[in-house]
């Protein structure tokens, strides 16, 4: 029998080339979370960093047990690290947070007691999203493209978050585990989640400047999240009524397609005219049949990697190892990861 004690709240951090940023990011954490007074563990995934930064996390491990380092053969992406986060992780909340002090950690006691119904009459939340209201970022390349993203994904998903790309999140365990993800999809969690008919709230969070290291985070990455936005749109609206999108489009398409033909061969049964050297000709059978068949090809694969990865078990990551105290038990996704191990190895 088990005499461990249970775990309130597990901190999953991604780590990618964050060396200089470690140090002070564990002792800010483990010293706000000890005053708290309630037990907890740091998950620290270290996504194949090349700095340096997987010997300062084992060294950190090693003098405090109440870390734990997951280790990536290779960089897999923020997604991923949180997922393996999350399926390590043995609390009862789950917390994200970046490696790269911008979070202030001092903001999750007060993220906690909001999820659990202490800090008012408001009642409980399921997830809580930290907003960063005041941030210390660059206008043209960091801020405006957060707006814009957060306004559209906001309108697309029916969420409405102020902030979707602050890291500073609490959820329920059993809220954010059975969530699937893949892309750059770390920044939905609350849409994804809101399929299951979860409470969501968001509270003003301190964000702060960057110290050490060089961000990650670019322009570049707006355009991904744009496209994985549509994926996240299609799973939410119609992954389980594909019929009705791939239908409207059908209906359109043809529609259009069958129109110009119909006029097409009026012109030729009512006169002497040729149609066989017209572009419309052309036009009218690419709408028809070239169009749908792309666009619900495109659809309909994207649920095919939805059913390859959770009917296989497959997870987006693979471990190399689990850095961790003496005497801790072993979690129940063990399996799978000896399987991921013996994959990354072929």
């Amino acid at each position: 029998m088990s005499t461990e004690t249970p775990i309130d709240l597990s901190v999953v951090i991604p780590v990618y080339n964050e060396a200089e940023n470690l140090e002070v990011l564990c002792r800010e954490f483990t010293e706000t979370l000890s005053a708290w007074g309630r037990p907890f563990e740091l998950l620290l995934v270290d996504d194949g960093s090349q700095d340096g930064s997987l010997e300062i996390l084992c060294r950190l491990q090693a003098a405090d047990s109440r870390i734990r380092v997951i280790q990536f053969r290779r960089n897999f992406g923020q997604t991923a690290a949180f997922s393996a986060g999350f399926a390590y992780a043995r609390g009862r909340l789950i917390a994200t947070a970046d490696g790269d002090l911008q979070n202030d950690p001092r903001d999750l006691p007060a993220m906690v007691a909001r999820i659990e119904g202490r800090s008012g009459n408001e009642g409980e939340f399921d997830i809580v999203c930290g907003w960063r209201k005041d941030r210390k970022d660059t206008f043209i390349n960091r801020r405006l493209p957060s707006v814009v993203a957060n306004r559209l994904i906001s309108w697309a998903t029916g969420v409405k978050l102020n902030d979707y790309g602050c890291s500073l999140k609490v959820f329920r365990a059993e809220v954010v585990k059975p969530l699937k993800l893949y892309g750059e999809m770390h920044r939905f969690l609350p849409a994804l989640a809101s399929e299951m008919g979860v409470r969501i709230a968001e509270q003003v969070v301190n964000h702060r400047a960057r110290q050490f290291g060089r961000t990650k985070y670019g322009i570049s990455r707006t355009v991904r999240v744009v496209l994985d936005l549509v994926t996240v749109k299609f799973l939410l609206s119609y992954s389980t009524r594909p019929l009705q999108i791939f239908g409207l489009l059908g209906i359109a398409m043809g529609g259009i397609g069958g129109v110009i033909l119909a006029y097409l061969a009026y012109v030729k049964l009512a006169g002497p005219a040729a149609i066989g050297d017209r572009p419309l000709l052309l036009l009218g059978i690419l709408l028809a049949f070239t169009g749908v068949q792309l666009l619900t090809m495109g659809l309909l694969a994207e649920l095919q990697a939805r059913t390859y990865h959770e009917s296989q078990g497959k997870p987006v990551y693979v471990v190399r190892r689990v850095i961790e105290g003496p005497g801790t038990a072993n979690m129940p996704d063990s399996r799978s990861s000896d399987v991921s191990e013996r994959d990354g190895n072929r």
